[in-house]
């Protein structure tokens, strides 16, 4: 039986050269070879300003969270969803992580980051075309939507599946549960490749000094 009640208090749905453009890279992990797209611009960490350099430096910290997480999901259904107690510590330290300070880092940028560059965006031209333009915020945007989702729903999963009797129903929640924070695992390291190699270079190279500085002031703030 897996034991929750030390993973969460409550639901995660519910808690709740000028300017150092070149071709580097800023990060100390490998991206993926995947998600690389030639002729990117990227910024070298030392070039960055103040703010992308702390939401780089939090990414650091998210990416050890989701590999020990996920490292703890594939021995999890390797060992056919058997729990001891390294598993339970493992899963409860990244859903604590993921409900207290990864949720807090994306409310942080949705509220200092996203409105300014988005409109810098806009006026920038670095949208799709149509009525309704679309840029890099609005995608970010949805995937912060979608890691409540799945967050939540993984979480849940794991707690009904305690207190199901019958081991057939059990193992397909369970199934379940593991295939959707899976998928969170993915899109949690996809989104934060993509910030540091797409949103960050932007916001380095359309947003200002003075506009940086009312930023970091605002990340004080909060």
């Amino acid at each position: 039986m897996i034991d929750l009640k030390n993973l969460a208090k409550s639901d995660p749905v519910k808690r709740n050269v000028e300017k150092g453009l070149e071709q580097v890279e800023h990060t100390p992990m490998d991206p993926p070879s995947a998600y690389e797209q030639p002729g990117k611009l990227k910024v070298a960490f030392e070039n960055m300003e103040k703010p992308l350099q702390t939401f780089v430096d939090e990414h650091k910290e998210a990416i050890e969270q989701i590999e020990s997480f996920e490292k703890a999901l594939v021995q999890f259904k390797t060992n056919g969803y058997k729990v001891d107690q390294k598993i339970n510590e493992l899963f409860g330290k990244f859903f604590k992580y993921f409900d207290d300070d990864l949720m807090a880092h994306n409310r942080q940028e949705e509220k200092v980051l996203f409105p300014i560059l988005n409109k810098r965006l806009l006026e920038a031209g670095e949208h799709s075309t149509g009525e309704n333009p679309v840029t890099a915020i609005d995608v970010m945007e949805d995937d912060h939507v979608k890691f409540i989702q799945l967050g939540a729903l993984s979480f849940n999963l794991l707690g009904l599946a305690t207190r199901l009797k019958d081991e057939g129903s059990k193992l397909f929640v369970l199934d379940t549960a593991c295939d959707n924070a899976r998928e969170l695992v993915e899109l949690l390291k996809l989104h934060i490749y993509r910030e540091d190699y797409t949103l960050f270079p932007l916001a380095q190279k359309y947003l200002t000094k003075e506009e940086f500085d009312a930023i970091e002031t605002q990340m004080h703030k909060h």
